[in-house]
């Protein structure tokens, strides 16, 4: 047996938005079930986003710290961006997300992971890169403002990182995905299997 997500939809036989905020928004869906009841599913409707763990050659990777107010934290992160351009290659908003968010540039580029965020209540997906032959950005740095302008910037090595994941002291979706798909990765087949930097994204399609 073949372990592999597949595409399937059920018929929707009604559909209202009574929520639209900024960049995302609320659906509710009337959903046949395999028994032929209808019922209604809520869910927030996203554009998708990127994440980027960047690995420098000391085997540390680029994090920083910022305030979430949803859990009234304050989190450890990769940095990370929505995808706001219609069919925008993800690479792209990648590149553009670690520069303005760490000020760094990265010569390789590959894809460590793609998954749904919360695929029972929201319809997001994030593909996680992996950036690596790391250097720092030309120009001036980018001008934050709102929770980035308290930021703060790091570099811990990859196996700190692992470790406070699964002691529970790191929560962020992006960083314990990435880190421990790194991990797996290393431990595996190494960086040359992973998926080139333009592969398909069939979640959110985009132009080249």
């Amino acid at each position: 047996m073949t372990v592999k997500d597949a595409h399937e939809e059920w018929r929707v036989t009604g559909t209202a938005m009574p929520f639209r905020g900024n960049k995302t928004g609320v659906r509710t869906d009337e959903v046949v079930m395999p028994d032929g009841a209808v019922v209604k599913r809520d869910y927030q409707v996203h554009p998708g986003s990127v994440a980027i763990l960047a690995l420098d050659d000391d085997g540390r990777v680029v994090v920083l710290r910022q305030y979430r107010h949803p859990v009234r934290q304050k989190l450890w992160e990769i940095p990370a961006g929505l995808l706001d351009v219609e069919g925008e290659n993800p690479l792209h908003a990648a590149q553009r997300e670690l520069y303005e968010e760490a000020h760094v540039k990265a010569g390789d580029w590959r894809v460590l992971a793609d998954v749904y965020t919360s695929p029972g209540g929201s319809d997001e997906a994030v593909r996680v890169f992996l950036a690596r032959d790391l250097g720092e950005a030309e120009g001036e740095r980018f001008e934050v403002s709102e929770e980035e302008a308290d930021m703060e910037l790091d570099r811990v090595p990859l196996g700190e990182l692992a470790r406070g994941v699964l002691a529970g002291d790191l929560h962020n979706t992006c960083l314990a995905v990435g880190v421990l798909a790194l991990t797996a990765a290393l431990a595996g087949e190494g960086l040359d299997a992973l998926r080139p930097a333009d592969a398909p994204w069939p979640a959110r399609p985009f132009t080249s």
